[in-house]
């Protein structure tokens, strides 16, 4: 009987053999090393200034070899993203989930803002910051599919809302209000204008999310 040279037949289901899984290895360390090198790159210089070619150079790799994996820089880019974002959901998502809609709210908008609070280079990322603030170079698909993931990292926080009775409109002025209340305060954080103030961003969102639920429960 005839097996194929990459893989093997176990209990009537195909099975990658030893070769293959080392290739899968080896195709993902590779692939990692890109996004290490990328992440660099544009964080120095920038999502135009970053070439293929100097991406490349970074990781070792001749550009030839990089296309095999990745068929622009902005896929590149969006790669990086992307698994920002997903590291993103699950923090939010490792959030207590426990107690009333006020806690639940202040537990999912919490982990998201230290998300970023814990990882500046990840609100870089996720913000465009050394872009001018625009997703420029992502064709509107993927851009579309990153602002997915993004909200989808706010939709427990949104469920929470939901609780207090608000119809569709009202979650949405909600929800949108708070994610501004965020950015704005991690911003300040980020290039440090938050001294200005003498405040500290952790108590000034706490403050507002106290507000906004006792405002919300006296409706």
């Amino acid at each position: 009987m005839e097996t194929s040279p990459t893989a093997a037949t176990i209990a009537g289901e195909r099975v990658p053999d030893a070769r293959a899984l080392r290739a899968d290895a080896l195709a993902q360390a590779r692939r990692g090393l890109i996004l290490d090198a990328a992440r660099t790159a544009f964080f120095e210089l920038g999502l135009e200034g970053a070439s293929m070619r100097e991406i490349a150079r970074r990781a070792g790799y001749t550009p030839g070899a990089i296309y095999s994996y990745f068929a622009s820089k902005e896929e590149v880019y969006a790669a990086l993203l992307g698994e920002s974002l997903l590291r993103l959901n699950a923090h939010v998502a490792a959030a207590p989930d426990d107690g009333n809609a006020a806690d639940r709210v202040r537990s999912k908008a919490g982990a998201f803002f230290d998300f970023y609070s814990d990882n500046p280079r990840d609100l870089d990322l996720g913000f465009y910051l050394f872009q001018g603030v625009r997703p420029l170079g992502l064709t509107r698909d993927l851009d579309a599919q990153l602002n997915a993931q993004l909200r989808a990292a706010l939709q427990p926080a949104a469920d929470a809302l939901a609780e207090f009775g608000l119809d569709a409109a009202s979650a949405e002025v909600e929800i949108t209000a708070l994610f501004a209340q965020m950015v704005g305060l991690l911003l300040l954080i980020h290039t440090g204008r938050i001294r200005i103030f003498r405040q500290q961003a952790p108590q000034l969102l706490r403050r507002y999310l106290d507000q906004l639920t006792e405002r919300l429960q006296r409706r």
